[in-house]
């Protein structure tokens, strides 16, 4: 009788746990589960009767809309280094053009998206041709003008933006024309869009543009001299950053349903780019983290505090505090905190098992 060499039922059970484990260290993965777990807070709102209150669901969506524009501002900021005080105007121009086509003609939802994306390239351009000229505290200047002139333009009587009293009353919009949306579905709607962007920023940064960015962002004279065209990175950052910006914008309308003047101010913009620098990474993850540190918890739970209704404001002064005692400690932000963490869990791990089993042989 032959007896086997190898036992294929002992190699398989342990070929087993091999695919749980590239599955888990699939870079998508830990965005699926944390999908899956926002749309299960959603169907427990619709259907759980009270189980997720209104608030919660409000600042989960209110942060998901402004993960989508901090994910260009991670790009701009963290890949190619560059700062730009407009994010908060880019947002409130693409809710502007999108309600402005939702109030006067019936389009699906995509092309909605690629109407607002095709005007957020032509001004990245603009945008991106003139901070050739600039650098550093120049650059936030100018970019801090155009938020002013915007902001102005929003305010000033007119029938794009509405003036003062903003647009309102703009209808819930149509996904091909056929399935009618409403304010519990257009969450679902969001959070795809999303994760679809989430997917191209990492397709962006892994890629030889988000390499090249890197190394502009490292040294311009160094990334000119490995043949890196400074015109070219500089301006698709800004392009990139913009129509991330402006569909953001297209998503807080279908959402809110209105857009007012005072919403889109360089304050946004600033706590935006607070939470891309406290999450410390332009990768999705560190994007993730600091916005809903600096949005989700002041909209779900420090604006229900009877001294922060009182005093709006001092939410600001709890995000700075919070800043200071992150940053001073963690350069690197909440990404390395809570890598440090899991580095001292595994320590802890480790003395436990050495203490109970002994030194591994």
């Amino acid at each position: 009788m032959v007896t086997l060499k190898y036992d294929y039922t002992e190699l398989e059970k342990t070929a087993k746990p091999r695919y749980v484990s590239r599955t888990v260290r699939h870079p998508l993965f830990g965005y699926i589960v944390l999908s899956l777990v926002l749309m299960a807070m959603q169907l427990l709102f619709i259907f759980g009767d009270g189980i997720i209150p209104l608030n919660v669901i409000q600042a989960v969506m209110t942060t998901m809309i402004y993960v989508v524009a901090g994910l260009g501002v991670g790009i701009l900021l963290m890949m190619a280094g560059l700062m730009s005080f407009g994010t908060g105007a880019f947002i409130g121009l693409g809710t502007y053009m999108a309600a402005y086509v939702l109030k006067g003609m019936v389009a699906p939802y995509v092309l909605i998206l690629f109407i607002v994306a095709a005007a957020a390239v032509f001004i990245g351009v603009v945008v991106g041709f003139i901070s050739l000229r600039v650098r550093g505290m120049h650059l936030i200047i100018i970019t801090l003008a155009l938020a002013t002139v915007l902001y102005t333009l929003y305010y000033l009587p007119n029938d794009f933006t509405g003036g003062a009293l903003g647009v309102s009353g703009v209808p819930f919009p149509e996904l091909a024309m056929v399935i009618k949306t409403s304010r519990d579905t257009i969450y679902f709607v969001i959070l795809v869009v999303m994760f679809a962007l989430i997917v191209v920023t990492m397709n962006i940064i892994n890629s030889p543009m988000g390499r090249a960015m890197l190394s502009m962002s490292n040294s311009e004279s160094l990334a000119q001299a490995m043949g890196i065209n400074l015109l070219k990175y500089r301006v698709l950052a800004f392009v990139i950053a913009t129509v991330y910006s402006m569909l953001s914008g297209v998503l807080y309308i279908s959402y809110m349903q209105s857009s007012t003047y005072s919403t889109w101010t360089s304050g946004l913009a600033m706590n935006i780019l607070i939470a891309v620098i406290l999450g410390g990474t332009a990768k999705p993850a560190g994007v993730l983290i600091g916005s809903f540190v600096i949005f989700a918890v002041d909209y779900a739970f420090l604006k229900n505090i009877e001294f922060f209704t009182k005093y709006p404001q001092a939410s600001l002064f709890f995000n700075g505090i919070v800043i200071i005692l992150i940053i001073a400690k963690y350069p690197g932000g909440l990404i390395r905190l809570l890598g440090s963490i899991r580095n001292g869990a595994k320590m802890t791990a480790a003395k436990v098992r050495l203490y109970r089993y002994g030194p591994e042989n």
